[in-house]
């Protein structure tokens, strides 16, 4: 902080000996320097500092600053203020909230990392927030267990968007991550249901489709929580099966909840999507016309081998409006 004070001793100087090539702006320049780097009581020092350096220059006749550009001056150092405010309310304090907010995106992205699946089996997968800002409310959490024979994945779409939305689902993507694989793939849904509820958050919803497949057998289980059915691409036929699961509400909502599960099994050859409604929903289109859209997609990209959940995701072209998620799962 004493550094930056010592700027705007140099600022004022250089104001008053050569205003042609020191002007007041440059002012603006440290405070938002201190805005970045210093706490919020740094920021209330250097801008009241900053403050009584002009109000001296000015009463004193020292140098010439015209009441527009102090008023000017003076509106930018309180909207660096209530900035630092803010930032230090969420806990970011300085130059490392900036760093924690790094480490907090990559964490969410670490918990999506499938594991090591054996030969046969492929796992590809797609995310985007909403606008291209770093956090998303759509999540993927993958775990293997008993014994590694059996794969399982939640797909999770949280209420919101945005840093918002990726606060909630950083700390969901690490629940649902103890969760999974720990518990009988049939009480998954359920358990989450009950943790989402004991959070209270206002805004606290989500929903989810959770899948579990036998990587011995292909056998496998769709449960959904108010979640976009699954799709089932069948190689040997070519056609894509919608796996309606009538699934309950969304976590979060209601306790005792009750999920139907989708038995079924998949041949080599065979796909199953997994997707979030950003991928589906348009305004003005009936959500039927977006998976639809998608699975013709699928059969133009997947079915012929053409590309991956990328290239899905760019055929699809949905709105950036929304977070969007997709996972392929292939059984070669």
């Amino acid at each position: 902080m004493l550094d930056l004070v010592g700027l705007t001793v140099g600022a004022s100087v250089g104001t008053i000996l050569n205003p042609t090539w020191v002007t007041p702006s440059v002012f603006l320049l440290i405070g938002l320097l201190g805005a970045f780097l210093l706490r919020l009581v740094g920021v209330l020092v250097l801008a009241m500092t900053i403050i009584v350096e002009l109000v001296v220059m000015q009463l004193a006749t020292w140098t010439r600053i015209e009441p527009g550009t102090l008023i000017v001056i003076g509106v930018s150092l309180v909207a660096l203020v209530m900035f630092a405010a803010q930032r230090e309310g969420l806990g970011l304090q300085g130059a490392p909230g900036e760093l924690m907010l790094v480490d907090l995106r990559d964490r969410l992205a670490a918990y999506g990392r499938v594991p090591a699946l054996p030969s046969g089996w492929r796992v590809d997968t797609a995310v985007r927030s909403a606008h291209a800002e770093a956090f998303s409310g759509d999540f993927m959490v993958a775990a293997r267990g008993e014994r590694g024979q059996l794969l399982e994945i939640v797909l999770v779409d949280v209420s919101g968007k945005g840093q918002e939305a990726g606060v909630r689902s950083l700390l969901l993507s690490g629940a649902f991550g103890g969760l999974l694989g720990a518990m009988p793939r049939e009480e998954f849904l359920t358990a989450a249901n009950r943790y989402l509820l004991e959070q209270a958050w206002d805004e606290g919803f989500a929903t989810a489709v959770h899948v579990a497949v036998r990587l011995d057998t292909g056998q496998f289980w769709i449960s959904t929580a108010g979640h976009p059915p699954a799709v089932h691409l069948h190689a040997g036929s070519g056609s894509q099966e919608i796996l309606d699961t009538l699934g309950g509400p969304a976590l979060g909502v209601i306790r005792g909840l009750s999920f139907l599960t989708h038995v079924g099994s998949m041949d080599h050859g065979d796909t199953l999507v997994l997707y979030t409604d950003g991928i589906v929903e348009a305004p003005g289109y009936d959500l039927d016309m977006g998976i639809d859209k998608l699975m013709g997609v699928v059969e133009r990209v997947v079915a012929t081998g053409r590309g991956d959940a990328e290239a899905v995701m760019a055929g699809v072209q949905a709105s950036e409006s929304d977070d969007r998620a997709l996972v392929l799962v292939h059984r070669d």
